[in-house]
């Protein structure tokens, strides 16, 4: 049986001071909501329309982070190549760039006259102010988080199984699947429900990028902002069913986190 070392007890009066500092504002919210007519606040149409755009980009865009992200992230991981290393600053930029500036750069990028925008409209694609502009928009916000995890995740199991199970002779996709995929399960669940939960809250790169055309490109978060100078209580209402959904998001990662190893 292990046993954690006690904390000192001066740690928990920051510790609470901080989780205040996270939860008053969103009791705050609660406390505004107008409960009478909360139903028919969220269930205007086009509230139901922003919120079902927002899951369904939000599942398009964390199932591109997958593609892309599962490889970057073991690459990241394994490679000792100096140009990995440096390409590596290069994939996390995103965490700490503004929004907007990422939906400039994708303007930029794959907008009409964009970099590669403009062979693509050329070719008859219009990408801008569309539906998969909001789906590039996320996946470019949201597939660092997906990578930081799966990249943890790779370093923390180490290659050492992947090493045993080639010297028996598993060829490297035998091993990728049969080995480095069970392994790295938790990072990529993690991974995902953190991807999915920055794609639903999405708003600057995609109110750049994408637009808010209702049906379209106006995701729920589009939708709080707008109803927020025309309805307040329909934009706090609707800001508390956000929440309500990433709480079931993170409340569903904990979950599986306290689970640990058992749970796979």
């Amino acid at each position: 049986m292990s046993i954690s070392p006690a904390l000192p007890r001066w740690l928990y009066l920051p510790a609470a001071v901080g989780a205040l500092f996270v939860a008053v504002p969103l009791v705050a919210v609660a406390v505004k909501v107008d409960w009478s007519d909360f139903v028919s606040l969220i269930s205007s149409e086009s509230s139901v329309a922003a919120l079902l755009l927002s899951l369904r980009t939000a599942a398009a865009s964390t199932a591109l982070c997958l593609l892309f992200g599962v490889p970057m992230a073991l690459v990241l991981a394994r490679s000792t190549s100096r140009w990995v290393r440096i390409v590596r600053p290069l994939v996390l930029l995103p965490l700490v760039l503004p929004p907007v500036v990422g939906g400039i750069a994708l303007l930029y990028a794959f907008g009409r006259l964009g970099l590669l925008g403009q062979y693509l409209s050329a070719a008859g694609v219009d990408i801008a102010f569309t539906t998969t502009a909001v789906v590039l928009a996320q996946t470019f916000v949201s597939l660092p988080f997906l990578v930081l995890a799966l990249e943890g995740a790779a370093r923390t199991f180490g290659a050492d199984y992947e090493v045993v199970a080639a010297t028996l002779g598993a060829g490297p996709t035998t091993v990728w699947w049969k080995v480095s995929l069970p392994l790295l399960a938790p990072g990529l669940v993690s991974g995902a429900v953190l991807a999915f939960a920055r794609s639903l809250g999405e708003f600057g790169a995609t109110l750049t990028f994408a637009g808010s055309r209702q049906g379209v490109t106006r995701t729920l978060p589009l939708e709080i902002y707008l109803q927020r100078e025309g309805d307040p209580d329909a934009a706090v209402a609707l800001s508390l069913l956000l929440v309500a959904v990433a709480a079931v998001v993170v409340v569903g990662l904990g979950t599986r986190r306290l689970r640990g190893a058992s749970a796979w």
